[in-house]
Order: structure tokens, then sequence, then C-alpha cells
């Protein structure tokens, strides 16, 4: 008698165990997916919420913002670390796989990770960063707009002399004069620089305000009539400049570039380069002034922006 309930207890024991087994197997799937970017259903889901962090600048955070509100509205789970710091802070943090996706800039960027990059055009810098990305991290698609430094003229001067590029300033017969910070006197990007790339001869007037309110009179005076300046600041519209195409790779090209790791889905990263096909650099500018100009929250500005591109 006790034989018998032993080997019933056994018997039912062993079936429990099999269809827990079972149920788990079933409830699990294989344990080493991670649901992440790489799955066979074109990875369509991510393994927790995706992390996006910013510099601590405005611009930076306000295109953060929209890579968040995007994702969203997309139905990605989504966390916050905005306004991290510069790139020494931040980088390591994305190596070691604590922010998922971040906007980055393509020359700087590159220049962090391959010091001695000789390449300054725009597609060579993002065909060589691609390759330098560490693993477990990618570059999205490069965005139009840029966040660098450029030659600006008053846009009355450009239509003058029919100005789209450096390359154009060659035909003018008339004195011209640059102005900038002290240093760039000397840089590969003043005088000397443009005169060897480009052919074209300029006098030099420093202008201690790195492009700001005091070089922009300076163009509108004719006092000069090329200057330094950054391209994602929103005075260049706000006052009618005209940045110049540098076909000739003198300054070092900075695209907008979403780096993202591996727990970004490949769904995820086309709703992210969808966002990036539309930020134009006229397109950043605007966005730039509505945060200095109406000193209005990035979370506003990235939610009408988004609303606008029908994103």
């Amino acid at each position: 008698m006790k034989d018998s309930n032993l080997r019933r207890l056994t018997g039912l024991t062993g079936a429990l165990a099999a269809a827990a087994l079972t149920l788990t197997a079933c409830g699990s799937g294989d344990p080493l997916d991670s649901g992440s970017g790489g799955t066979d259903d074109g990875g369509s889901a991510a393994s927790g919420p995706i992390v996006v962090g910013s510099q601590d600048y405005y611009s930076n955070e306000i295109v953060a913002e929209i890579y968040a509100q995007a994702l969203e509205d997309a139905g990605h789970e989504v966390e916050r670390e905005f306004r991290i710091g510069q790139r020494e802070a931040y980088l390591p943090e994305i190596e070691s796989g604590s922010i998922d996706l971040f906007p980055e800039y393509t020359g700087p960027l590159l220049k962090y990770w391959v010091p001695d990059s000789q390449a300054t055009r725009s597609e060579d810098v993002y065909a060589e960063l691609q390759e330098a990305t560490p693993e477990g991290l990618r570059v999205l698609d490069q965005a139009p707009a840029t966040d660098q430094d450029a030659y600006a003229v008053t846009q009355e001067f450009a239509d003058e002399h029919g100005l789209e590029t450096i390359e154009d300033l060659q035909d003018i017969d008339v004195p011209m004069t640059m102005g900038a910070n002290s240093e760039a006197e000397n840089r590969p990007n003043g005088p000397e620089g443009l005169a060897e790339a480009y052919g074209v001869e300029v006098g030099f007037t420093p202008i201690e305000d790195g492009g700001g309110p005091l070089t922009v009179k300076a163009l509108k005076d004719g006092d000069i009539q090329l200057a330094i300046v950054y391209t994602g600041d929103p005075s260049i519209s706000k006052n009618g400049l005209k940045v110049l195409e540098d076909t000739e790779g003198l300054f070092l090209a900075s695209h907008l570039v979403p780096l993202a790791s591996d727990n970004v889905s490949d769904e995820a990263a086309g709703v992210i380069d969808g966002v990036s096909a539309a930020l134009t650099s006229e397109e950043l500018l605007e966005l730039n002034g509505r945060s200095v100009d109406e000193q209005l929250p990035a979370a506003t500005i990235a939610d009408e922006w988004l609303a606008e591109q029908d994103l």
C-alpha cells in the first residue's frame, strides 16, 4: 500500500514539473533574446525603455526632445536624461549602455574617436564615422542640418554678386575683408586657408564676439564682407545672412546625427531617420530661434514642430 501511494505521488510530481517547464518555455521564448534591433522581425521591439540623452545646450536639447516625442508617438516607452554636459561626460555613458539615443554632430564625434582623421567633407566624415563607431552603437542617417563654423555674407551682398558657394567669391573684383575672432587669422579657415583652398584673397579684421552681434553689425554696415559664423545661430535668419556652401571642405562638416545603441530597434531607428530627413538647416534655425527669441521650453517647440512636419 505504501509503495503504491509513493509511486502515484512520484508520478504526479513529475507531471507537475513537466507542465511547469512547458509553461515557462512558452512564456519566455529564447532567454537570450533581448528583443533589440537585430531581431528577425525587423527589430520591432526594444528591451526596456529607450533612454534619450542630450548635451547641456539648448539646441541639442530641442532635437533630443523631438526624438523622444517622435518615439512616444510611435508607441515606444522613453526616458529622458537631458543636459548631461559635454562629450567627455556623456559618451562614456552611451558606450556603457546607460543611454540609448543621443543627437550628435558628425565632425566633432569623429574627431573624438579618430583624432587624426583628415576627413572634412560631409560624406567623407559620415562614412569614416560609421566605420569608427564602437561595437554596440551605430550612427543613424545624418540630417541635412549643420551646427558648425562657416562663412557668411549678407543676403544683399550674395544677390549682388550671385553667391552660393565659397568658390563664387573668386569672381568678385572688389576688395573684401573677413571678420572673426583674432585667433582665426592664423587658423586653417582664416585668410590664408581661404586663399589656399579657394584662391580668394581677403583682408582681416578681428572682432572678438565669436560671430555674435558685433560681427553681424559689421557685416550689415559693410565694414566687413565675410564673417565666420555658427550655422545653428538663429541670428543668421533673423539678420538676413547667407551661409556659403563649402565645396572644398575648408571647415569640418558637423551634421546632426543620431547616435544609437542596440536597444534602439530597426523600427524605432526608422522613426528617428524620418525626423533627421526633415531637419534642414533652415528648420534648425527656426527651432533655435523659438528658444532664443520666444523663450519657449524644448517640449513645446518639439511638439509643435512635429505637428507641423506631420511626423
